[in-house]
Formats: C-alpha cells, structure tokens, sequence
C-alpha cells in the first residue's frame, strides 16, 4: 500500500461518522409545517393563543395516551381497533363506581386500570395463545366494549362527577410559587428544567456516539435541533403560564412518556418487542417468549386504554356512551405519521407523540376553522392513508436498492 492511499484511510477513519435520520427530522419539518399553516393562515393566529394551546393539550391527551400503547402494539406487527370503545366502556364503569356504588374517586380509578388490565388480558389471550389474528380480536372487542357502554348508560350519560376526579382532565397544578409579570412561575420552570434536561440528554446521548465511534449527527445540525426544540419548549411553557399554568394532564403525559421510552429502549422486554415485529420466528427461535410478551402488549394497551378513559371522562365531567368514537383511529393514525411501519418491528415513543401532536393540530385547527366533524374524519382518514402509503413506498425504494 502507498503512503498516499495510507493516509488517505487514516484520515478517512479519523472523521466522525455522521448520521441524519432523514424521517425524524421530515417528521419534526411536517408538524412545524402544519402548526405554521394553521397558525398564520387558516386561522388567523387564534391556534397558539394561550387559552387554545391549553385545550390543545387537554382535549388531545387521550391521542398521545393511546398512541403510546399502540405503537408497542403495531412495532411487534399487531393492531388494536378495540380501544375507542374501550374508553366509552371504562368510563361507564368508573362512573357509576362512583356515582351508584359509592366508591371513593382513588377506588373507582383503581377500579378502571384493573378493568382494562383485565380487558386487555381477554384479548391478549385469544391473540397470544389461541392464535387468532389481532384484527378480529379487537374488531370483536370494538363492537362488544361499544355495547356495554351502551348498556352500563342506561340514560346515556352518568354526570355530576366530584370535584377531585373532574380535575385529573380539567384543572391545573395550583400557582404553588406565585406569578410574576401574569406567568405562573411554576409553569415557566417546568419549561425552563425540561429545556435544560432535554440538551443535557442529548449531549450524553452524542457523547456516547462519539465514544464508540458510533454514527452520529453532523454537529450544526445537532446543535440546532437541539437549540430550536428546547426553545419551542421554554415558548410553549410560557402559552401554558400565560393561561392558568401547568394542566395535570400534562404531568401524566410527560410521565408516561418517560417511563414508556425507558421500558421500550432500555429493558428486555422491548427488544423482545423489536425483535418480534422484525422477524418472530427468528426472535422465538432466539428464546423468545412470543406469546408471553404478545399477551403483556394487549395487557398494557387495555390499561392505558383505562387512563384515557378516567381522563376523557374527568374532563367532561360525565360518562358518555357515545365517548371514545373514533380514537382508534386517532391513535394508529398518530403511530404510522409518526414512523411506524406496517410490517412491525419500526416505531419510536417519540415518533408516536408528535404524530399524536400533528393529531392533536389537526383536530384543533380544524375545530377552530369550524370544520364539520365528517370532514374532519375525511381529512384525518387522508392522511392516515397518506402516511402508511409513504412508508410502504419508502420499504420498497429500500427493498429496491
């Protein structure tokens, strides 16, 4: 070998090895598009005013909640179509928990997760170890839940909810340390830790990279991802401070989706679920307890199925047969804008909550428009269909090359 070519390879292996997930940042690029769009032209800046951004959040928590479970579920190549009308079915049974039973609110939660644990464990078995396709499963739940709902409201609805369990979907953490300027201080440093937090996570995560000379993102382009995030965060802390601070809803999404990104990247049980949706055969032959883990996907998306249900019901202060219509679509629609495939074994906590966000936009921009709920179906099932057919097209330039 010349001394040319030589150094020529040294110099190659001494550059940083760079990696730009062209979906990630299309995905972040589309959702500031339409935020943008709706923001300035189809609704004359109304979609960012403090009091719209705060039901933004609220009257779109159950998207991300949902989403949460069903990108598990679709990663290791299942779908659940039960989970709308498990959300009108939990409700029923939470409120009449309280309303006719006379349990206290903290019960008649705890009543509701085990409810949809316990759901979930129905399904989970017929999928997990009777074999039957996930699509019928929970076809039969939807219709089944759905009639139960119906069932348990006899009248329709069960309101006058208590206070304390209206304010899981409705209320906001009490100005604890006071206002300055109008802004509720503890709101603004909720925005200011998670900024910081945020950079200081990306930094180790780069850090890492670096040391196992691992690819990584070119470094203007890391450091202005990282700078534009974390002052859209510091911006949207100070729209929530601006209007009566920190909804409780809020916390238990940013829980939840810190607890679900760690059990999906950093425990075994989701690399099972990765390597199930990738190839299951080669994950069973590997030692993989497929059915096991199968049965726990169904389990856990029938318990969050729950949570979306206490906190659409807090929020409108009654139990509706009607509640949960649609949300199954919602929440795939979220999970496949967000980058799962349809074949499994792709999708990311992250990528589920901001296609829950385009969503959550989506719903809320139209609303403010004054858009016909049909048309908003149409326009929600256009881009449903427009996500998986990028993905499919996307698998087979891949599969091309």
């Amino acid at each position: 070998m010349s001394e040319t070519s030589t150094k020529k390879t040294a110099t190659t292996a001494s550059k940083p090895k760079l990696n730009i997930n062209a979906r990630d940042y299309g995905l972040l690029g589309a959702l500031v598009v339409i935020v943008v769009l709706f923001q300035f032209w189809f609704t004359s800046g109304k979609l960012l005013l403090p009091a719209n951004f705060n039901n933004l959040i609220s009257q779109n928590a159950y998207v991300v909640i949902i989403a949460i479970g069903m990108v598990m579920v679709i990663i290791a190549g299942h779908i659940d179509l039960s989970v709308g009308s498990l959300v009108a079915m939990i409700g029923a049974i939470s409120a009449l928990a309280i309303q006719q039973w006379g349990m206290p609110v903290w019960a008649s939660i705890l009543l509701s997760l085990l409810a949809g644990a316990a759901v979930g464990a129905w399904q989970g078995f017929w999928v997990a170890f009777v074999r039957v396709p996930a699509f019928i499963v929970t076809l039969a739940g939807m219709l089944v839940f759905r009639g139960l709902a119906i069932v348990f409201l006899t009248g329709g609805t069960i309101g006058g909810l208590p206070d304390s369990y209206v304010a899981i979907g409705g209320r906001w953490v009490p100005q604890w340390l006071g206002t300055t300027g109008g802004l509720d201080v503890f709101t603004l440093l909720i925005g200011a830790f998670g900024a910081v937090g945020y950079v200081a996570s990306q930094f180790a995560a780069r850090s890492k990279l670096k040391a196992r000379d691992l690819p990584m993102e070119a470094t203007g382009v890391f450091i202005g991802k990282s700078v534009l995030i974390s002052a859209a965060m510091v911006f949207f802390a100070y729209l929530l401070a601006s209007h009566n601070g920190t909804p409780y809803v809020l916390i238990l999404l940013g829980v939840l989706v810190l607890v679900y990104t760690f059990v999906l990247n950093r425990t075994v049980f989701g690399r099972h679920i990765y390597a199930m949706g990738g190839n299951r055969f080669a994950a069973m032959m590997s030692g993989v307890k497929t059915k096991w883990v199968d049965f726990f996907i169904f389990v856990n998306i029938g318990t969050l199925a729950a949570v979306a249900a206490i906190v659409t019901t807090s929020r409108a202060g009654a139990a509706q047969s009607a509640a949960g219509n649609f949300y199954e679509l919602d929440a795939i629609a979220a999970v496949f804008i967000g980058g799962a495939s349809v074949s499994g074994g792709v999708g990311k906590i992250s990528g589920a909550v901001i296609g829950a966000l385009v969503m959550g936009v989506l719903n809320q921009g139209l609303s403010i428009m004054g858009v016909d709920s049909a048309w908003q179906q149409v326009i929600k099932g256009l881009v449903l269909l427009a996500a998986v057919a990028f993905d499919v097209m996307n698998r087979r330039r891949a599969g091309s090359v």
